[in-house]
């Protein structure tokens, strides 16, 4: 027998390559989340701006304002409409690249803007833009990652939202509104280089019969090692077929389809995209001490780190206590804020009149040091931390994991669709009930909203930390969440 000893007892395992690629595809595409929070939140400096601009033609009254606020929701869900078809057929890729172009017109139109119906279409192509990458972002990620980093990287598309928006809100403090929209072009241009270069969604590509294709993409992404998880895919897919008006009787494809939509609707129902979009003029309303600007960025950074916080809580602690913990803190922030606009201090007006404040007219008279006056922004600090560590990326996430194959690509424009027409109604809305009634009656009903969307986690929401997209698919075909753990003790 031969003892030599520079022969391994056992064999040495082909090298794995790290998640260096996976997290470049992850970026390239989340750049486009970037645009979107940054032209989400472009109304709330620039309507200040443009009030006390010297341009008569650029000066926005109540109802025009309300339109430059909420005509991006209009946009985005014709663009989550339009990705239902663009994502099952050309590609989850594709349809991420395609949504550079109405970005790119759109921030050029608003640069451009020499009277209201450009800010108008300016702010509607953004909007088909960022309703394509809703769309199409949440299942690219979730696609091309494997389960262990799946929650993190699920997380991304939100993170990368809210940094666009603390972009937007830190350039407002430096930039004209013009050279805000110049800016927005650049996370646009550098995600369709990048995207050049990145593989599709192996999954897709599996579905379309393009196996060597897909061998291809699950090499570049997990290493050499990578045959076993290809066959598990490969499996899943044959085991699907097109989706018809049948099918979608059956609980396996109505159960996920109903709880994704569900959770898009009661996401916008919180109110974040009004809250977001008039931000500053929302501390104008309530004079807080502080200037509102600053007070906008600050809560821009706050909502950063909230997100982080829940990216790096996603795998650990689990969907549910996540959504748990932000129904509450928003129940109890809006709550705040509810009593607050209710009963204000008295210099604080809670009138129509105010409105001229809102829109970005200069106070008369800077405001004493009245520590009172925090509650409004600290109120408004923990509404956004509470959304960005739950309902916020978690949602994006889940309706990314518990959607079918199958039904996937319809699925995804459908709850986007459903998510921005519901927010473009908010936000058409919310300024003419707090001159109508006050500031108070909005932030009441979302308070009664966060109550409504804890009891909607407990009930209907599944649990999918540490599961493969496989296993979640089988936990919808047998109605059984023990055979989801059952097959993981058995794969560790």
């Amino acid at each position: 027998m031969d003892n030599d000893e520079s022969t391994p007892l056992i064999p040495r395992q082909k090298p794995q390559r790290g998640n260096g690629r996976l997290y470049l595809a992850a970026f390239s595409a989340v750049l486009g989340n970037l645009s979107f929070g940054f032209a989400l939140v472009y109304p709330s400096p620039v309507i200040p701006q443009l009030q006390r601009g010297d341009d008569p033609r650029l000066k926005l009254d109540t109802h025009q304002i309300s339109w430059f606020g909420s005509i991006f929701s209009l946009g985005a869900a014709a663009g989550g409409l339009g990705a239902m078809l663009l994502n099952d057929r050309v590609g989850r890729k594709p349809s991420i690249m395609l949504s550079a172009v109405p970005a790119s017109v759109g921030y050029l139109v608003l640069a451009a803007a020499q009277a209201v119906w450009m800010l108008y279409l300016g702010r509607f192509l953004t909007g088909i833009s960022s309703g394509m990458t809703a769309a199409s972002i949440p299942v690219y990620v979730s696609e091309i990652s494997h389960p262990k980093v799946r929650g993190t990287l699920g997380s991304c598309p939100q993170l990368m939202g809210v940094f666009g928006s603390l972009a937007l809100y830190a350039l407002g403090l430096v930039l004209p509104w013009r050279w805000l929209a110049v800016a927005g072009e650049v996370p646009v241009l550098v995600m369709l280089v990048l995207l050049c270069f990145m593989p599709d969604s192996p999954r897709f590509l599996i579905t379309r019969g393009r196996r060597e294709d897909a061998c291809r993409a699950l090499e570049w992404l997990r290493g050499p090692e990578y045959s076993g998880e290809f066959l598990r895919i490969e499996h899943s897919v044959k085991t699907q077929s097109g989706v018809g008006w049948a099918e979608l009787g059956q609980p396996f494809y109505y159960k996920p389809i109903l709880i994704s939509v569900g959770m898009r609707f009661l996401q916008q129902m919180t109110g974040i995209t009004p809250i977001l979009v008039y931000l500053e003029p929302i501390f104008h309303q309530t004079q807080i001490t502080l200037e509102p600007k600053y007070d906008a960025a600050l809560v821009g950074a706050v909502r950063l780190l909230s997100v982080m916080t829940a990216a790096s809580l996603m795998d650990k602690a689990g969907r549910k206590p996540l959504l748990y913990t932000s129904g509450f803190l928003m129940f109890v922030s809006m709550l705040t804020m509810t009593m607050y606009t209710r009963t204000p201090p008295t210099h604080h007006g809670n009138n129509s009149s105010s409105l001229l404040q809102w829109a970005g007219a200069p106070t008369q008279t800077p405001p004493t040091l009245d520590p009172i006056t925090l509650i409004p922004l600290i109120s408004t600090m923990v509404i956004i931390f509470g959304y960005a560590m739950g309902w916020g990326p978690i949602t994006w996430l889940l309706m990314s994991e518990v959607l079918p194959l199958g039904a996937r690509g319809i699925a995804s424009g459908l709850c986007v669709g459903v998510s921005w027409l519901t927010a473009f109604v908010l936000t058409q809305v919310f300024m003419h009930v707090v001159v109508a009634i006050g500031l108070f009656a909005p932030f009441l009903f979302f308070c009664v909203v966060c109550v409504v969307n804890i009891i909607f986690t407990g009930v209907c929401v599944p649990e999918t930390k540490g599961r493969s997209l496989e296993e979640i698919e089988n936990y919808f075909k047998t109605g059984r969440s023990f055979t989801i753990t059952d097959s993981i003790s058995i794969t560790s």
